[in-house]
């Protein structure tokens, strides 16, 4: 059982990580969608929305641009990102499923500049 959370606006890959509307859960078996649920976002804290991930059970985060400081607590929780992800979460999780969606490694450095995200 692998479980995968994508940050999103409603079904669409959100841009930045932190500032999603909800996070659309997916738990996989044998590469396919078993169940799916969506819970709204509890709040950007510096730290608190990875922590609030593993706590859930997330193998695997989906995301268009995430800062680097949740990226470092990510990894120290050995939970894969995948940065640079874009258009429906659910499809996402899918190609994610086939071996299809890599990282492009696109992290945000400032969150004022949030819309500007670097290669």
């Amino acid at each position: 059982m692998i479980k995968i959370a994508v940050a999103s606006e409603n079904e669409i890959v959100t841009e930045h990580f932190g500032h999603c509307e909800n996070f659309n859960i997916f738990e996989a078996e044998n590469n396919q969608i078993v169940r799916s649920e969506s819970i709204p976002n509890p709040g950007h804290r510096p730290g608190f929305l990875p922590n609030f991930l593993n706590d859930m059970g997330v193998n695997v985060v989906i995301s268009g641009g995430m800062g680097g400081g949740a990226i470092d607590i990510f990894n120290e929780k050995n939970i894969e990102v995948i940065v640079g992800a874009r258009g429906n979460a659910r499809k996402a999780a899918e190609e994610y499923l086939k071996g299809n969606l890599k990282s492009t490694g696109s992290i945000c450095h400032e969150h004022k500049n949030h819309n500007k995200c670097s290669e």
